[in-house]
């Protein structure tokens, strides 16, 4: 008996011992080895690693050189078009070079990753894996290796920094949990393609003619087209189409980076930043054209910028005449003017050896592109190519002219970690005298110490007229309302929003059949704004929108009402000095408008409670910073809100007990 209670303690103990099960995958998802894997193989493999300075007595923050050699090998039946390899680093790696990749949304190395948000690589040269039958087993067609060196921190010896996750981006493609080989120093994964389960058959990500990928859906859709190729240069159109319902560019800055030491020689509907050819003349591109005139080229930079000409160049024979271009860089989504929705131009390209051959062609890489002050944050990634453009014939004839070539660059809208919007929202109603500002340093706070100003407490509840003045002149008037409504002031009073645009939704009235909101747009920033535009989402109210009346409001699906400004009316107006500056504070660009509802279409609507404010607010396309509460209802429309019926309440308790 007591041999058996040993043996059992035993077997106990080392159950224990054993790997959890969110240390270890299950039997089923292991994935495959090299040997065996049918599908896409990827492998992360650790290579040599170094202590480097500085040398730090905390373990965690010692910083160690590293390098590893990704490998993705198709082994399947089906080709890989345009991988992505995802990859989870998890101890803080700081990317320094990369080698036959380059990282997904263009950032730049070196690279600091997050340990939650995994790193996606795109292939660069060789985008496309063939499959070993169709190409006799030759590995530089079927397999690619990228090596990375970088920075890691807090993994000493004999300890191998490896990444959580190893997987391919790709829908069309299936990767088990990865595992650790049995020399602990790689990580490996077999992907093997989707299953249609409607047909039982693989899911195809190629066009038609099973040649190229499709078009993506994105909310901004670059198209690189090659229309003239010659061996030592080439033409490019370059199309940027808007095609997000609430998106915008203003003044458009558009930036990429040569990877084979191309150059501009010259560009057309555009024009770059910079007009120099000195890196060419003192680089390899001047020793190589060592008959080329330079005068003539445009730009020689590896990471050149280029912005969109005035609308008064559009019929330039040398620098415009190109369909799309020159509209002073604006972009507008469809929803608000389906003819201003592309913006194009044209460059002239001269390669460098070894690539002079007109059917060698590398698109530019890490595509980035910038608006103006209140447009929304883009994030672009690799070009992917794609079946060539069709262009129309330019005589009228029933034809299309194609593209040799054609890529596509897909750029969404983001939001980048750690900033802030650029507008904020403030709430008021007709049953409550005090409005809700803006949250406190909605839109970011001086990063200048000391502040004289407090960044964490809430902002102070105003009279509805504080709204009209500058924050740095509200303070007065926020202590007096305080201490008439005898709200709390912190001090120091709390720090402004420091939004340059903020608007205003009031609810203006509420009965039986309907009600109705008003809403204001304060302009705090010098620039004025063109043909701006706003979006509200109002999922409780959005059936019973009817009209506006000072604006053009539009319900365009997804529970928003669309906005712009009257022919004559689209212009929002900068800050200006008061009627007298040394005095009186300055004056905001404003417009507003009344929007009415009906109940009729939202039965149940309940507007004090909260269903007649938005949800979420949108100016020229950058979402606005919403209050973190709303104006009390009912009770409030007895006094000033919730202080007021605390001590109606009170009043009673003491009348009753009087009696």
């Amino acid at each position: 008996m007591g041999r058996a209670r040993f043996l059992l303690g035993i077997l106990c103990l080392l159950s224990l011992l054993r790997p959890s099960a969110s240390q270890r995958s299950p039997a089923a998802a292991q994935p495959a080895n090299i040997t065996s894997c049918n599908g896409i193989f990827l492998n992360y493999q650790f290579q040599t690693r170094e202590k480097i300075h500085p040398f730090v007595s905390n373990p965690a923050d010692q910083p160690y050189a590293f390098a590893a050699n990704v490998t993705i090998l198709n082994s399947g039946t089906t080709d890989l078009q345009a991988w992505v390899l995802v990859l989870g680093f998890s101890h803080r790696e700081i990317l320094v070079s990369i080698s036959n990749a380059v990282l997904s949304d263009g950032s730049d190395l070196p690279f600091a990753s997050d340990p939650q948000t995994p790193v996606a690589f795109s292939g660069f040269p060789n985008p496309d894996l063939k499959t070993a039958i169709a190409t006799a087993g030759d590995l530089s067609q079927i397999q690619s290796s990228v090596s990375i060196t970088g920075t890691q921190f807090g993994v000493a010896p004999p300890g191998i920094p490896l990444p959580s996750t190893i997987s391919l981006s790709d829908p069309a493609w299936s990767c088990p949990p990865a595992a650790i080989a049995k020399s602990n120093t790689s990580v490996f994964t077999c992907c093997v393609p989707n299953l249609d389960p409607l047909t039982n058959s693989t899911n195809s990500t190629l066009a038609s003619d099973q040649s190229f990928l499709p078009l993506r859906a994105g909310d901004l859709s670059i198209t690189y087209d090659i229309v003239q190729a010659y061996p030592s240069s080439y033409l490019a159109l370059v199309t940027i189409d808007n095609k997000s319902p609430l998106g915008r560019l203003d003044n458009w800055r558009l930036s990429w980076e040569w990877m084979r030491g191309e150059f501009i020689y010259s560009i057309k509907g555009a024009y770059t930043s910079l007009l120099s050819a000195s890196d060419c003349i003192y680089g390899k591109q001047g020793q190589y054209y060592q008959d080329l005139d330079f005068s003539k080229v445009v730009n020689c930079q590896t990471k050149p910028i280029i912005l969109d000409l005035p609308s008064s160049m559009a019929t330039d024979n040398n620098a415009g005449n190109v369909p799309f271009c020159c509209r002073n860089g604006t972009i507008l989504p469809e929803s608000m003017d389906p003819s201003q929705t592309k913006s194009a131009f044209q460059v002239q390209v001269f390669k460098m050896p070894p690539d002079l051959n007109r059917t060698v062609i590398n698109p530019p890489q890490n595509w980035r592109i910038t608006g103006a002050l209140l447009n929304p944050d883009y994030s672009c990634g690799a070009p992917i190519r794609a079946a060539p453009s069709n262009f129309p014939d330019p005589s009228g004839l029933q034809s299309n002219s194609s593209a040799i070539a054609t890529w596509q660059v897909v750029c969404n809208i983001t939001q980048p970690k750690n900033s802030k919007p650029k507008c904020c929202v403030s709430f008021s109603s007709y049953y409550n005298d005090s409005a809700i500002p803006c949250r406190t340093c909605a839109c970011g706070c001086p990063s200048k110490l000391p502040r004289t100003c407090n960044s964490t407490a809430p902002a102070l509840l105003l009279p509805p007229d504080a709204l009209l003045v500058p924050f740095d002149n509200r303070s007065a008037k926020a202590k007096a309302w305080a201490e008439i409504k005898h709200f709390p002031v912190p001090d120091p009073m709390p720090c402004g929003d420091f939004c340059g645009v903020s608007i205003n939704w009031h609810i203006n009235s509420d009965y039986s059949k309907g009600w109705t909101g008003r809403v204001t747009m304060f302009n705090w920033e010098e620039v004025s704004f063109a043909n701006w535009f706003m979006a509200v989402e109002m999922p409780k109210a959005y059936d019973g929108f009817e009209s506006m009346y000072s604006f053009n409001g539009t319900a365009i699906g997804n529970d928003t009402i669309f906005m712009q400004g009257l022919p004559g009316l689209n212009y929002l107006m900068g800050e200006v000095d008061g009627s007298n500056p040394t005095t009186d504070p300055r004056v905001p660009g404003k417009q507003q408008s009344v929007i009415s509802f009906t109940k009729s279409q939202t039965p149940g609507i309940d507007v004090p409670s909260g269903d007649g404010f938005p949800t979420k607010v949108y100016f020229n396309g950058e979402e606005c910073s919403l209050p973190d509460m709303i104006p009390t209802g009912r009770a409030s429309r007895i006094g000033g809100g919730r202080v007021s019926m605390v001590f109606v309440l009170f009043a009673t308790v003491l009348v009753l007990w009087g009696q």
